[in-house]
């Protein structure tokens, strides 16, 4: 990096704090902060929705098994989340809407103490909350050490750099700043991915290798193949079930945002505009990464420095800085969104439990709550990231595909399908068995298998096995113990109905936006 590409770096850095700045003035109270007060139009939630999926991990992890086994990248992760998001546009997307514009919640989780109980809300919440910090752990890992390939600073340094900033933008403006800055920043990275796109294709031509012929080439051998290596048919379908309720609200970020338009039927658009976004643009995204082998030669033996290293040599400055910032802007749209729910997981679910002050808290003190929870968030998920690389978790990818995906499902079950009306005989019972044993299942399959078996559990069944075991122990359960009171029906009536009476009696009303001590402790 030169003057040049710092210059344009810095001034993305100074426009997103800019943004929270202003966003901060629309941040009124804790709705205000957490879920736009459902007054965000539906194509911003879409947009928003979709770049809140993205983090460097794509530039690295994904740009390794890109470089390393081809097209299998985009089948087995972009496609499923496309395909999931469309599925859950009909499926979760208006019921989620539902929870903040029928029930009056600001956090996803809110409504679990009522279709479950406090024990069940609080076992999401707490290992969602862990779950997260692991995670956002590995986006932080990630950009670092994009920046330390263009800058030489340490990974340490580049970690703090990028968290401070975040912290900034999405601790003073709350949900409308992530909104606002991931709209600028899926501009930004719709340059940065055209001018990346553009300059392999040129280079691929004065090597004389055309478009579709580089598939011809040794180096790509094998590379146009969809399911390879351990990226195999149970993995996609694994992935698919996964992604369907990860990033229809299971991880929580993306709930916010169908929670933050105005209507149900403006957050089922919002989530086909994400889905049609995830199934086109990271096509042109990952062609690149695709024509890697030809390019350059990775110094890491999964690959995961090829983009990185691609950009510096095909990129004059000035675009190497725009590449740099189209970086930036997937990792810290991930995280500012993730920071956003769990502050208001924390702040609405979690405090009021621990603290009998948390349930006094008027809106002032909620929102300097959620904003010191977000603070407090973003710091330990940074302290986490310097500890990626370590031997408990191996490398990012590993993080990201055998931790967060292999962990999602256990977590994600019990929230999403207690929407569904087909699920209502499922209970308090059925979901503590089905997270707890999903949990226990993903330790055994990464674990003690793994100490006993040569060469250890295939990816394919680490993934997959703690999903299936949850899911079929929740549905098992709900049938061998239908918990299905009238209390927790009438729940399920208000999020599934836009009706009027729903079926609730008075004593199980959940309350309006001016309480705000959430339900979660209300009794």
């Amino acid at each position: 990096m030169n003057g040049l590409d710092w210059a344009v770096l810095i001034g993305y850095f100074g426009v997103m704090v800019a943004i929270g700045v202003w966003s901060h003035k629309r941040v009124d109270n804790v709705s205000d902060f957490f879920t736009a007060g459902g007054k965000m139009p539906w194509w911003l939630s879409g947009i928003s929705h979709h770049m809140s999926g993205y983090s460097a991990v794509m530039f690295t992890g994904y740009a390794g098994i890109a470089y390393t086994y081809g097209v299998t990248s985009f089948i087995t992760w972009s496609f499923p989340i496309a395909i999931g998001i469309a599925i859950g546009s009909r499926l979760f997307a208006p019921r989620i809407n539902r929870l903040r514009s029928r029930l009056h919640v600001a956090s996803p989780l809110e409504y679990l103490k009522n279709r479950y109980d406090l024990k069940t809300q609080q076992a999401l919440a707490w290992s969602g909350m862990l779950l997260k910090i692991v995670d956002v752990g590995a986006k932080w890992a990630a950009i670092a050490t994009l920046l330390s390939v263009f800058t030489g600073i340490s990974l340490n340094q580049g970690i703090l750099i990028t968290g401070a900033i975040t912290a900034v933008y999405c601790t003073i403006g709350g949900l409308w700043a992530d909104a606002l800055t991931e709209l600028g920043q899926f501009v930004i990275q719709l340059l940065a991915g055209v001018a990346m796109f553009v300059a392999v294709v040129m280079e691929l031509a004065d090597r004389n290798i055309g478009f579709l012929g580089a598939w011809d080439e040794p180096a790509l051998q094998g590379h146009e193949k969809p399911l390879v290596g351990p990226y195999g048919t149970v993995f996609l379908l694994a992935f698919l079930f996964i992604k369907l309720f990860e990033y229809n609200g299971g991880m929580l970020n993306q709930a916010q945002r169908y929670m933050a338009t105005a209507t149900p039927k403006e957050a089922e658009r919002s989530a086909r505009l994400s889905a049609v976004l995830w199934l086109v643009w990271p096509v042109v995204l990952f062609y690149p990464m695709w024509m890697s082998p030809l390019l350059v030669e990775s110094q890491k033996p999964d690959g995961s420095d090829s983009y990185g290293l691609m950009t510096e040599q095909l990129l004059p400055h000035g675009l190497l800085g725009l590449v740099i910032v189209g970086f930036f802007s997937h990792t810290m749209a991930m995280c500012s969104s993730d920071a956003n729910a769990i502050a208001a997981v924390f702040t609405r679910d979690c405090a009021p439990v621990i603290s009998a002050r948390a349930r006094a808290w008027n809106d002032r003190t909620g929102l300097i709550a959620a904003r010191i929870a977000t603070v407090v968030f973003l710091g330990l998920s940074m302290a986490a990231a310097t500890q990626v690389n370590s031997p408990a978790f191996k490398d990012i990818i590993t993080v990201v595909i055998k931790w967060v995906a292999g962990l999602m499902g256990p977590m994600a079950i019990p929230m999403m399908l207690g929407l569904l009306r087909p699920f209502r005989r499922s209970g308090p019972t059925a979901a503590l068995v089905s997270w707890s044993m999903g949990l226990f299942a993903f330790w055994l399959v990464n674990y003690p298998i793994n100490w006993n078996v040569d060469g250890g559990v295939p990816l394919q069944y680490q993934v997959s096995i703690p999903l299936a075991v949850s899911l079929f122990l929740y549905i098992l359960i709900g049938f061998l113990k239908p918990e299905d009171t009238p209390e927790r029906l009438a729940i399920i009536e208000r999020i599934n109905t836009d009706g009027g009476g729903g079926g609730m009696s008075a004593a199980a009303e959940v309350p309006g936006p001016r309480d705000s001590m959430p339900t979660a402790v209300k009794d």
